[in-house]
């Protein structure tokens, strides 16, 4: 590997001062341009790159944003952090992701690294054991520190930081609503995802929507669980029952496995069952039928959480502050083919 020279190596092999170098390379005006370009040619040619590193400590700032998110696999973070990179780049800042895997360990071992002197801010979805638990100490270490934070998706209610989410219950509630127009009657929740907030609150808005319809709710139309074990178990005794004829599901798996399932024990998707399900990846349109979904705008979530983060960073930085905000993006319920036309 080619070695890179030092601004004072430079300096000594043209008989020039440290500073003279440095200003030439920043292209400064008060250096000459024949004086410029002969230092920067040689440069080039002695494959000097400038300390990065040292130049964002000297400023006190990074331009640098940490991204944690807890599944690299899920499709909705990828289309978040397709907006959080556009946004950060448009701005003039980079992007360094770390994936949580759902634990609180990593979770914290990211910020923990992170924080040191590397990022600016943080943007992130919380890990699901960080949900479960109400683990709040790491991101309160992290804020008092003077880093801001904005969370988007999940969030936890006791770390004060800007928010960027959907309506989950709204989203429900809307496609309850547009499940009973096409001539459901009898519509079973399904969730694997418990153990998260949005799970809770996709499940709040299906109740208020049979609530504000007038229709009764048992327990039996609904699976609340955290596992997809779990899951896989109970929707095979409910799909023994004949009386359903939709499926609201809160979670990727708990509606591609549903419409497996039905397929394989020969129910007509949508003519017998109607299946509804969240995110909006690929996936859902290359299905056979193709699923009908409530998409939550990745992309516009990982704008809106970038422009947050980037506005409290450089408020910051000129000893102003930005109280923390909720966004709260638009879903949108796409009509597929998995729910009959009304």
């Amino acid at each position: 590997m080619k070695s890179k020279a030092t601004l004072k190596q430079i300096a000594n092999e043209l008989g020039v001062a440290v500073s003279t170098v440095s200003k030439a390379l920043s292209d400064s005006p008060e250096i000459s341009e024949s004086t410029k370009q002969r230092i920067q040619e040689y440069a080039t040619l002695r494959n000097y790159k400038p300390n990065a590193l040292a130049q964002r400590l000297k400023s006190q700032q990074t331009k640098t944003i940490g991204v944690v998110i807890p599944n690299i696999l899920n499709p909705f973070f990828a289309k978040v952090f397709s907006g959080i990179e556009k946004t950060a780049n448009e701005r003039g800042y980079t992007v360094i992701t770390y994936i949580s895997n759902e634990s609180f360990v990593k979770e914290k071992q990211a910020l923990d690294l992170l924080s040191n002197g590397v990022v600016d801010g943080f943007i992130l979805s919380v890990a699901e054991e960080s949900q479960r638990k109400n683990l709040t100490q790491h991101f309160q270490h992290v804020l008092r520190d003077g880093l801001p934070i904005v969370m988007f998706d999940r969030a936890l209610p006791d770390v004060k930081c800007s928010l960027v989410v959907v309506d989950d219950v709204e989203a429900c509630k809307e496609a309850v609503t547009y499940l009973v127009h096409s001539g459901c009657k009898n519509i079973a929740f399904l969730s694997c995802i418990e153990n998260l907030s949005v799970g809770q609150l996709r499940a709040e808005g299906y109740l208020q929507a049979l609530k504000d319809l007038g229709k009764e709710i048992h327990a039996n139309q609904i699976i609340r669980t955290n596992s997809e074990e779990s899951f896989n178990e109970r929707i095979e005794k409910l799909l023994k029952e004949e009386k359903y004829d939709a499926f609201l599901c809160a979670d990727e798996h708990s509606s591609t496995y549903v419409m497996k399932r039905c397929l394989q024990m020969g129910k007509k998707i949508p003519d017998q069952i109607s299946v509804i399900g969240f995110a909006d990846g690929i996936w859902s349109r290359r299905l056979t039928p193709s699923l009908s979904t409530i998409s939550q705008h990745g992309p516009e979530i990982g704008a809106a959480a970038a422009k947050l983060l980037i506005d409290e960073i450089e408020a910051s930085q000129k000893g102003e502050k930005i109280a923390p905000q909720k966004v709260i993006i638009r879903t949108e319920l796409r009509k597929r083919d998995s729910v009959k036309k009304w």
